[in-house]
């Protein structure tokens, strides 16, 4: 059973964690299938939209402990180097909107990986654990650059040393996931959210991704710099033509994402 199920749907990219009897905790080949996988969402072009989830009870447990005890295994010198940190800057980096639909327990790593996505959406039995103290460690894939970012330096650092479990409308208070949807149609809700994001102005979107990005560093003069850019190259696309025609002929818009 191969560890990342890929397909393209209606403009979207499905990206599916498969390794349920594991909680889908990563091991070597679904954290290299995965950054395969986003490569993939990036280069073609008929994909508009990103969609991660996972397959079973879990989204994702994080990194799968008994992996680490195999001889052919990196260090963590190189773990995060060649495992984690290439998915994150991907899922940042991909020029198309990301989202995340956590099915279920999202912890260590899976719960970063979900938080460093453009929307996260859960179930209402999902969790979210950052689960890395238990075991001696520090929240690696970006949980100590968003999280804080998210929630604030309070919590994020609390729930980061205790581990504490986080519910799924716990998380959604806290403005950690956008929007939960119930367990029985939480993949249909969540699909649906996907593929309107996938018919919209896709260039714009992928602008506004950029803007955010530099927002993180920036100065609000350089980030007024980067809106005054950012907002010429927008108007010079296509979807921005078609935006403003389809408005003025009130009709729907058919956008191409160029």
């Amino acid at each position: 059973m191969e560890p990342i199920v890929f397909e393209t749907e209606e403009g979207v990219g499905c990206i599916r964690l498969n390794r349920p009897d594991k909680y889908n905790a990563f091991n070597r080949e679904m954290s290299l299938m995965l950054q395969a996988a986003l490569d993939k969402c990036a280069s073609q072009k008929n994909i508009r939209a990103v969609y991660i989830t996972g397959n079973g009870k879990a989204f994702c447990a994080g990194q799968d402990l008994a992996e680490l005890s195999s001889p052919d295994m990196p260090g963590f010198d190189r773990l995060l180097a060649d495992y984690y940190n290439p998915i994150v800057t991907s899922i940042r980096n991909i020029e198309k909107p990301v989202l995340c639909a956590v099915n279920g327990i999202a912890a260590g790593a899976g719960a970063n990986i979900a938080l460093c996505c453009d929307i996260v959406v859960a179930s209402t039995s999902a969790s979210f654990i950052q689960a890395f103290s238990k075991i001696g460690l520090i929240p690696d894939s970006g949980g100590t650059f968003f999280l804080p970012r998210l929630i604030g330096w309070q919590k994020a650092l609390a729930i980061s040393m205790l581990g504490d479990k986080i519910t799924a409308g716990e998380a959604e208070k806290m403005g950690m996931v956008y929007k939960l949807f119930p367990d029985e149609a939480f993949h249909e809700n969540a699909f649906i959210l996907a593929r309107t994001l996938a018919s919209m102005a896709t260039r714009g979107l992928a602008l506004t991704k950029k803007a955010f990005n530099f927002s993180l560093s920036n100065t609000l003069p350089a980030q007024l710099k980067v809106e005054d850019q950012l907002q010429q190259e927008a108007a010079s696309t296509q979807d921005y033509r078609e935006g403003v025609a389809a408005f003025l002929e009130k009709r729907q818009a058919s956008f191409k994402g160029e």
